[in-house]
């Protein structure tokens, strides 16, 4: 009797969707994928806490792995070999800005431009901000799109306005931001007296929809998910990164390939912090002078353990043939 099965072919694929999420950089855990789930993941509806950062370009991922040899006898003789140096990166370029995207390409803290007091001193990541604005008494256990502060406050945001949504800095050292680390405070004397620190560099934000009865209508879901009592909520005038600094961004990372023919690859880095300061790339759109501009951000690839054998790697390649494919 004839085989069923389809001959295997190689994976045709459009494009790279990438998916990232936070690093837990205090207990130095990673967001773990598990390649069980490779046929259920809904690229449209990944499961938490991963994050669509949408479509990618000019994907590449290097090997940088060294294999030496065991040279054993006189004369010596090649018995085996063995890795002397393991090495990953990724590099891509992200089809859309934002603020998630931005903190990646960038490496370094993606700071909030809050909205400056009247008079206050130019500074090139923002001055002097205007007062934080807290959530009312019981309304911060409820929602993580709805902000109640009341119809008072409220009166001061806008339909269309970006907020950032973290803790007042309270003197500490060490990472710091709801959800995800932003920044890392070396000493109290840095920062200083800005209470508004944390929301400066905080990835918990999101834009106003919706003004009502005092209640902030929020167009996504904050990272950090429902906020605490102690947060509060600050204007974003834009967003700006700066080249230098000593912080590195780190988070976990998927890139999926979802193949033509039902078949689907996925590359899990648990653990990836970039290597390159902010930078584009250009590319004409064929009409005059115009040019659509991309977000590049290169990655090094940092090392988990496997539980399944104690092996130390820095990448897992997962692959699921199509339907009826001979494997």
């Amino acid at each position: 009797m004839a085989s069923e099965l389809i001959a295997s072919v190689a994976p045709v694929t459009r494009r790279v969707r990438a998916y990232f999420a936070p690093v837990n950089r205090v207990a130095g855990q990673a967001t773990v994928w598990d390649a069980s789930g490779i046929a259920a993941f809904n690229v449209d509806a990944p499961p938490a806490p991963w994050l669509d950062l949408g479509w990618c370009a000019e994907f590449a991922r290097k090997s940088g792995t060294k294999v030496g040899t065991l040279v054993t006898g006189a004369p010596g003789l090649t018995t085996g070999q063995v890795r002397t140096e393991v090495e990953a990166t990724v590099s891509l370029e992200f089809e859309s800005w934002g603020k998630l995207q931005m903190a990646l390409a960038a490496g370094v803290q993606q700071m909030n431009v809050l909205t400056v007091q009247a008079g206050a001193a130019a500074n090139g990541s923002g001055g002097v901000a205007v007062a934080a604005v807290p959530l009312t008494a019981g309304s911060a256990a409820t929602s993580a799109t709805a902000l109640d502060v009341g119809a008072t406050a409220a009166a001061a945001f806008s339909v269309g306005d970006v907020v950032a949504v973290d803790v007042d800095y309270a003197g500490t050292t060490g990472f710091v931001g709801s959800g995800a680390s932003g920044g890392y405070v070396k000493s109290l004397a840095a920062i200083g007296s800005d209470i508004d620190y944390v929301r400066r560099i905080t990835l918990n934000v999101a834009r106003i929809t919706a003004i009502t009865g005092g209640v902030l209508t929020l167009g996504s879901a904050l990272l950090a998910g429902v906020p605490a009592a102690a947060m509060k909520v600050s204007q974003v005038a834009a967003f700006c990164d700066r080249e230098g600094g000593s912080f590195f961004q780190e988070w976990s990372a998927l890139f999926v390939m979802s193949g033509e023919q039902g078949d689907c690859i996925v590359f899990h880095y648990p653990r990836l912090q970039a290597t390159a300061g902010p930078a584009e790339a250009a590319e004409s759109l064929g009409t005059g002078s115009l040019e659509k501009v991309r977000l590049a951000g290169s990655f090094r690839a940092l090392p988990v353990l496997d539980a399944n054998d104690g092996e130390m790697v820095v990448c897992f390649r997962s692959y699921l043939p199509g339907v009826m494919r001979a494997v």
